[in-house]
């Protein structure tokens, strides 16, 4: 059989997800916040990544982990915000097979047992990386009593040890919680990411392009004409029927 027949097939959303901060479209802000932080070496101890479903929370959780670790291939590299993606760190985290982070879905794993395995393995430094990365999906679903367990080795982890979450229900995350993680807001994504697939823009894929707002607009100015129409009907109404009201009474007279 030929190697094509061999390789699995992957749906486009994971065969095009961005690798690096350059191939984010519409994240400006929360790119250059981040950017901002790794030039200046003020990395955040934890970073929480807010915004509604399909912004790139948890790809920008990866690239994070892996601009944490990146180590570039002559093995001399710092953290940086431009990840080579070749390395082996980076190598492995793109895989989803680093040892050293481990992501968590709150969404199935809601309970304080399933915290306290990670407050338990906290204290151990990083298998082969520079830092242990612990990235919790929807994290706003974890229990109370989860978060309280959470909360003293999210104040104060150690060195080694960065926390990233990812939440679309930001209010239900409690207060305490929110005062120890950088929040980084991931702004709704315009355009789709840039990929091999739209390699000259949208004007050249009308199928994809914003809808046009023509039809919107003339059903409610159908709507608002019809009302007009209906008012001026009802107003010919009554002047006749006050009209022939008036008449009956004189004749009557």
């Amino acid at each position: 059989m030929s190697d094509t027949t061999n390789q699995s097939y992957q749906v486009l959303a994971r065969k095009y997800r961005p690798e690096t901060f350059a191939d984010l479209v519409g994240q400006d802000a929360m790119v250059r916040t981040l950017k901002n932080a790794f030039a200046a070496d003020r990395i955040a101890q934890a970073f929480i990544m807010t915004g509604i479903r399909g912004t790139g929370k948890t790809t920008t959780a990866r690239i994070i982990a892996k601009g944490m670790n990146c180590i570039v291939p002559d093995g001399q590299g710092g953290p940086t915000t431009d990840p080579c993606g070749v390395c082996e760190h980076c190598s492995a985290i793109i895989e989803g097979r680093h040892v050293d982070v481990m992501e968590m879905d709150a969404a199935s794993r809601t309970g304080v047992d399933d915290i306290r395995e990670i407050i338990d393995s906290v204290h151990y430094r990083a298998a082969s990386a520079r830092y242990k990365i612990y990235i919790i999906d929807e994290v706003h679903m974890l229990s109370t009593n989860a978060f309280n367990a959470l909360l003293k080795t999210l104040e104060e982890p150690p060195a080694h040890v960065k926390f990233i979450f990812a939440t679309t229900e930001i209010r239900k995350v409690p207060v305490t919680v929110l005062a120890k993680p950088q929040n980084i807001p991931a702004a709704q994504q315009q355009v789709p990411y840039r990929s091999p697939l739209v390699p000259h823009g949208l004007k050249n894929y009308p199928e994809i392009q914003t809808p046009s707002k023509t039809p919107f607009l003339l059903f409610w100015m159908y709507v608002v004409v019809m009302l007009m129409i209906m008012v001026m009907v009802m107003t010919v109404i009554m002047l006749m029927a006050v009209e022939g009201h008036h008449t009956a009474g004189i004749s009557a007279k």
